[in-house]
């Protein structure tokens, strides 16, 4: 807690964790009015799908070009940009008159909050740096209390009555504390480092990280798509219970980034990661249990693990040594978006094929996967 005290007492952590908060506001408020959307349209689930998938192909296509373009003018300046665009880009959804302005609106809003990703987080990396402090997990931590703000703000749905002004009024809200906090960042710059010709060795680490991103993110991208459906169909779990699941995991997932900076500072960022694993391991096992109850206790210790380890990577792959940070970042965060998009869809698969409960089982080897490639990490000394 110690690392959200000073976030909170401090306007230079305070302002790119709010930019974390932003972005989930952004995207959940567009979410919540997908099926309104839909509706005014007259689309279909599959029309659907496509124009969703335009908006994950706006995130994967600024990824090459965003490291280049944040080292060039500036990470701070960067993340203030990003804010600026997404915050117009937000809104452009909800007016779409058709279909194909839909696709192409979704694609700019993909591209703008892809962009951000990497910037802030390579924001953080470089702020740490400076100041030697660690404040990366409380800051994803701000990411999942804006998923806090955006279903308390749901409650206004039926009162303003009008998809187009809800974003607005959410945007105008966001920016403003945004453009009031910018000044405390927007002149940082990622350090200068010294480059190296380009080796397998030099990149193992991050290939490495990469992999544990697509991992974490995948199994992430199950919980949230298959947890409920997991306790109503295997562990027969009554009506009022089957979103117990998600909500142990989103609850102990937000307290864990707020608890995990210190823990990263006494034992460091690979140890962690493999408590988390680990951790997350011991989790599926409950899960596994088939028992109502055991199953959500399970659910919950795996939100526990998985909270440290995404921030971790994001801080490990900004100071592998010899890439820059931005360039780390955009690593990690394209194999952990490759992993959300595609890993709830190869779980589907296998459930529709055997069952759910081989889903898990799946789930369970690969944080254990996780757990041993943080041995390896520890002994190189990365």
């Amino acid at each position: 807690m110690k690392s959200l005290l000073l976030i909170l007492s401090n306007p230079r952590y305070f302002g790119p964790s709010w930019i974390f908060t932003s972005v989930n506001i952004w995207f959940g408020t567009w979410a919540i009015y997908i099926p309104t959307v839909k509706e005014k349209l007259g689309i279909d689930k599959a029309d659907l799908g496509i124009a969703l998938f335009c908006l994950s192909l706006g995130v994967f296509t600024i990824f090459p070009m965003a490291s280049k373009i944040i080292n060039k003018i500036g990470v701070g300046r960067a993340s203030w940009i990003s804010v600026i665009a997404v915050s117009v880009a937000a809104i452009l959804p909800l007016m779409a008159p058709n279909y194909y302005l839909l696709m192409g609106a979704l694609y700019l809003f993909g591209a703008g909050t892809g962009f951000t990703d990497i910037a802030i987080n390579t924001l953080v990396t470089e702020i740490e740096k400076e100041d030697k402090i660690n404040f990366m997990s409380a800051a994803h931590g701000f990411f999942s209390l804006g998923g806090i703000l955006v279903g308390l703000g749901s409650f206004l749905i039926p009162v303003i009555d009008s998809p187009v002004l809800h974003m607005g009024i959410t945007v105008v809200l966001v920016f403003l504390i945004n453009l009031y906090f910018r000044k405390h960042y927007i002149n940082v710059v990622a350090a200068p480092v010294e480059k190296e010709p380009f080796s397998i060795k030099l990149f193992k680490p991050l290939l490495l990280l990469g992999l544990i991103g697509f991992v974490c993110y995948s199994s992430e991208g199950a919980i949230v798509d298959w947890s409920a459906l997991y306790l109503k169909e295997m562990t027969l779990a009554p009506e009022m219970l089957i979103g117990a699941g998600f909500l142990a995991f989103s609850t102990t997932m937000t307290l864990g980034r707020f608890l995990g900076d210190g823990i990263s500072a006494k034992i460091g960022p690979i140890k962690i990661v493999g408590l988390g694993a680990l951790i997350a391991a011991v989790g599926f096992v409950f899960v596994l249990s088939q028992h109502t109850i055991g199953s959500i206790i399970g659910f919950a210790l795996t939100g526990l693990g998985f909270s440290v380890i995404v921030p971790e990577l994001f801080r490990i792959g900004g100071n592998v040594k010899g890439v820059d940070s931005s360039q780390g970042v955009a690593f990690i965060a394209g194999s952990g978006y490759v992993g959300f998009l595609l890993g709830p869809v190869i779980l589907g698969f296998i459930a529709e094929s055997a069952s759910l409960n081989y889903s898990f089982m799946l789930l369970l080897s690969l944080a254990l996967l996780i757990f041993g490639i943080t041995f390896f990490l520890n002994r190189r000394g990365k």
